[in-house]
């Protein structure tokens, strides 16, 4: 009972933070459409109101109409898709929620719920007259179960995914629920990967290498996009009861997978020869919640900057990112960056038209998004104008290479204040979903600008193999003093040059404790403090939003032992800054405007005006921290950055 009453509280309370952050997203977002559609014009294809073109698939003929399959188990073909009166005709009906659709040798193929199916009109009156089963798989009848496809390789064989069905999580009552098949045009099945849950997005590359995107969910983390080839686990278990298959390519079971520590999935593929750790990560709620369809630009420049380069819908969040894939030592792998935003519903599929515009396919119902329409189609034009963005982040033995849209401002570029770095993780588990975990600020020591502008090399310390980085570059700006539209990138590292991380010296000197920077949220006492801090303070709260002291004095360099007591009902932090008021000003509204990775964060700006920190404070709980005080005299100042106290909760540290 008790645990259901905390459930019922955490819901509650996320259900008020959600709205918070769903108004405050509301202004920013309506901004940033705004700054995007310079760039990238998103467009209605106008859809006949007797029509409800909940789009599954979407695919162009030989004669440049798009083919559209729906949820309702429809096929349209649209004539003039790119003008503001296009003309529908119904082609096909009574299909099972067809989710997939792809043309080839003058018919449709698709997936439906139970068999991959050929569509042809033989008479050529516009309407199918054969539905062709090329290969059919059991159904439970769960609703759960969705396929999605096909895909063709160089060779003309055909990639579906099957989803898992739902029973309080992902279950594959049926073969191959969870599972990537091969299916030839003669209908020859070959299963090839399993760990699949819900595989609604996935492409094949010039190399026929496939790749498919994961949501959120049970042994998943956040949002994900993996490289599969045959026998390798994704990750959920579900499908695993299958591989006694004499088919199946790998004999993996479900209790082979024993989980019993908090580990990533790349830590346990270390354990698990036959797990696939994911290429790329989508961090959720911050690039997405609901990963969908892959779309790689092979555009030859025709659609901006990109050429290469991958885009990722996601139907929760109604909007596009962008994926720059490299191979690092054989291994997959890259970054994640914000696209455009603002579709009218939730994306699931996205298509080149001959014009070189995209075509974005579009369904919400019973899967909510932010466009709140109940489907849509669209295309995203772009306008011939150059965002300013960050365009690659390369992964280098000793750091990033980070390539631009437009030439840099030299000399911001060049100071490594204008970077930030972080890793994270997600645990691997049989729960839903994972919370950020194992975060640590990484550290830019140098920054090294080519001579043309276009790229800087970051030298890091603490770069981590398995982990996602997040780089920020705030203080980036172009030659025309353009600031960049998108200052953010996810890099998933699994492997780097030579296989080897290096440490950069400087990182090496803080280690042997030579240099006098130092960590600023430190639990432990230092080795070297033999005779131990030569001040000790506890301090605590009282009523109001306040510290329990207003000042407390030590001497220039003395070692400080600084335990926070958190005796409120509230959360809290103690966060130690550079003297001056307006600081203080600063860094409470930075800790407001750090948004949904402030909780990951401990609601601390990464800031060179903090000093020293705890982390957030439970009610009824400590955190020691230690540090030496600057030796420089003044009054610095002792906040707490929670969102809305630093106003009141404020104190001072005299150095004298």
């Amino acid at each position: 009972m008790n645990r259901v009453n905390t459930i019922v509280k955490k819901s509650l309370l996320t259900a008020i933070l959600f709205s918070t952050v769903q108004f405050v997203n509301a202004q920013s977002l309506a901004e940033i459409i705004k700054k995007e559609s310079v760039y990238y014009k998103i467009v209605d294809v106008p859809i006949p109101q007797h029509i409800k073109l909940e789009v599954g698939g979407l695919a162009l003929t030989d004669d440049d109409k798009l083919g559209v399959s729906t949820r309702r188990g429809e096929v349209w073909v649209i004539d003039k898709p790119y003008s503001l009166n296009p003309s529908y005709n119904r082609y096909a009906h009574g299909l099972h929620e067809a989710l997939g659709l792809a043309y080839k040798d003058k018919g449709f193929y698709l997936a439906q719920r139970a068999e991959l199916t050929r569509l042809e009109d033989k008479n050529g009156d516009g309407k199918a007259d054969v539905y062709k089963t090329i290969y059919s798989w059991p159904l439970s009848g769960n609703y759960h179960e969705y396929s999605f496809g096909p895909k063709f390789m160089s060779n003309g064989d055909m990639l579906v995914t099957l989803n898992l069905g739902w029973e309080g999580r992902g279950v594959s009552l049926v073969k191959w629920r969870g599972w990537l098949l091969k299916i030839t045009p003669q209908g020859v099945m070959t299963p090839i990967a399993t760990g699949l849950r819900s595989p609604s997005g996935f492409v094949i590359n010039d190399k026929d290498a496939a790749f498919y995107t994961e949501n959120q969910g049970d042994w998943v983390g956040s949002g994900r996009m993996t490289h599969l080839e045959s026998g390798d686990f994704a990750g959920n278990t579900a499908g695993l009861r299958w591989t006694d298959d004499p088919k199946s390519p790998l004999k993996l079971k479900p209790t082979d997978v024993e989980i019993k520590s908090g580990l990533s999935i790349y830590e346990y593929a270390k354990k698990i020869p036959e797990i696939k750790p994911p290429a790329i990560w989508f961090p959720h709620a911050i690039l997405g919640i609901s990963t969908s369809d892959i779309l790689i630009d092979n555009t030859a420049g025709k659609f901006g900057p990109f050429d290469g380069q991958w885009f990722v819908g996601d139907q929760g969040h109604s909007k596009i990112m962008r994926v720059f894939m490299e191979k690092v030592n054989g291994v997959y792998q890259g970054a994640a960056f914000p696209f455009v935003e603002g579709f009218s519903s939730g994306i699931l599929r996205m298509i080149w038209g001959n014009d070189v515009s995209m075509f974005v396919g579009m369904t919400s119902r019973g899967w909510s998004s932010t466009g709140k329409e109940e489907f849509g189609l669209q295309r995203l034009v772009w306008t011939g104008k150059t965002p300013f963005e960050i365009k690659t982040i390369k992964a280098q033995s000793d750091g990033f290479l980070v390539e631009f849209t437009k030439p840099v401002n030299k000399q911001l570029a060049a100071e490594s204040s204008s970077y930030t770095v972080t890793s994270f993780n997600y645990n691997y588990h049989s729960s839903y979903g994972s919370d950020i975990v194992d975060q640590k600020p990484a550290m830019v020591h140098s920054v090294k600008v080519s001579d043309d502008g276009l790229s800087a090399k970051l030298t890091v310390s603490g770069m981590r193999l398995g982990f996602i980085h997040q780089l920020k570059a705030e203080g980036i700006q172009s030659q025309m003093g353009e600031p960049l539209l998108h200052n953010t990138g996810f890099y998933t590292l699994n492997q780097v040059p030579g296989g080897v991380l290096k440490i950069a010296n400087e990182h090496k000197m803080s280690m042997s404790g030579k240099m006098s920077n130092q960590p600023k949220r430190v639990n432990h006492m230092p080795v070297n403090w033999t005779n131990g801090p030569d001040k000790k303070f506890v301090v605590g709260t009282i009523p109001g939003l306040k510290f329990d002291f207003k000042e407390i004095e030590v001497a220039p360099g003395a070692k400080v032992q600084i335990t926070f007591v958190n005796n409120d009902d509230m959360l809290h932090n103690l966060v130690i800054l550079q003297p001056d008021l307006e600081n203080a000003d600063k860094v409470g509204q930075m800790a407001m405007e750090l948004g949904l990775n402030g909780a990951d964060l401990n609601y601390v700006p990464n800031s060179d005006l903090v000093l020293f920190h705890t982390g957030i404070v439970q009610p009824e709980k400590s955190e020691s921290i230690y540090f030496v005080a600057p030796r420089k005299s003044g009054e610095y100042w002792v906040l707490c950055t929670f969102p809305g106290h630093s106003f009141t909760m404020r104190a001072k540290l005299i150095v004298k």
